[in-house]
């Protein structure tokens, strides 16, 4: 099949309109994992979306310490060296092996992050990354002016061919552009949280920097096939469980808001999921939508959401279910910033 592209920001790379995330292959026993999974699974997905024209992964080394970046690099090397896929990554985050549901520390020490790199490079099997980027904001009391230099020298070095942020408000995008444009900011966006939509949507469209959105079916509530039974039985090692998304009185308003727009995705012949990934794409300004994916069945579910044309009706149709229900936080209308 034939999956859109579109520009990623000013790098010059074209990205198909979905990209293949990976942090739920990192599986379990870790602080942000998503429970078990099985690595040849995680392969055979990998694999699948490749062969359907997905052109992007999305890693990191903190997903599953290290796992995600292994599983992927195992991937990589099953496939014709012309059909791999770009390969982002990220850094920033450390973690004790000897305390696995320990917070990893949020450092973008200079040092730690070319060490990170060659950590991830060798993972990967790889001698340049596409896209590297921080993974949080430091909390160490970095000045966030030395990290990006470190960055911009790896850039410059040809260990990475580009260089992003992920989870930056635009007060720290401010003080990273003066010194080397920000390429790319990763940010998540969903029907739920919506806070991107904002300030940092306008602030990445103005800089003509590519805007990546991870999470925008909402960990797995927007898929239209989560339950309150299934919320009830997550394992301790699956992140969800202490997200309050997950818990009353949020997951009572996610599942009546999946519910409205159930019909929505019926009169469009296509999966909850997939139309929450379509509202997502069809803002301004938007690059592309990270998905995750643990198993080839998963991919089928949402591969073809770039090609779902949402109409003003069903627009208007959304925008009505989050206001009755009050579900998440942050702009609403699309409408309101299409000509």
């Amino acid at each position: 099949m034939s999956i859109g592209t579109r520009p990623l920001g000013s790098t010059g790379l074209a990205i198909t309109e979905v990209g293949f995330g990976a942090w739920a292959i990192g599986g379990g026993e870790w602080t942000y994992g998503w429970g078990s999974q099985d690595d040849a699974s995680s392969i055979r997905a990998l694999l699948h979306a490749a062969e359907l024209g997905v052109n992007w992964i999305d890693t990191a080394p903190v997903y599953g310490y290290g796992r995600s970046e292994e599983v992927v690099g195992r991937a990589l090397r099953q496939m014709p060296p012309g059909d791999r896929p770009l390969i982002f990554s990220k850094c920033g985050m450390l973690w004790d092996e000897a305390d696995r549901f320990r917070d990893p520390l949020r450092t973008l020490e200079p040092a730690s992050i070319r060490r990170e790199c060659e950590d991830s490079l060798r993972r990967l099997g790889l001698d340049t990354i596409d896209l590297w980027q921080f993974h949080w904001p430091d909390l160490t009391g970095v000045p966030v002016e030395d990290s990006w230099a470190e960055a911009v020298r790896l850039r410059d070095e040809g260990k990475v061919r580009h260089i992003g942020v992920c989870n930056f408000d635009v007060a720290l995008l401010e003080r990273c552009e003066p010194i080397a444009h920000v390429e790319t900011v990763q940010s998540p966006f969903s029907m739920i949280r919506r806070e991107t939509g904002g300030e940092l949507r306008q602030w990445s469209l103005g800089h003509g920097s590519g805007l990546l959105c991870y999470s925008p079916m909402q960990s797995g509530v927007l898929t239209g096939g989560f339950t309150r039974e299934r919320a009830a039985a997550l394992p301790r090692d699956d992140h969800r469980a202490a997200n309050p998304e997950y818990h009353e009185p949020q997951l009572a308003r996610n599942l009546e808001y999946v519910e409205r727009i159930r019909p929505i995705a019926d009169r469009l012949n296509i999966s909850v999921g997939a139309l929450a990934i379509a509202w997502v794409l069809q803002w301004p300004g938007i690059s592309a939508a990270i998905v995750g994916a643990r198993s080839p069945e998963q991919i089928d579910g949402w591969v073809g959401a770039p090609d779902v044309r949402l109409s003003a009706q069903d627009l208007e149709d959304i925008t009505r279910a989050i206001e009755r229900t009050g579900v998440g936080a942050g702009p609403i209308d699309v409408l309101a910033t299409v000509g």
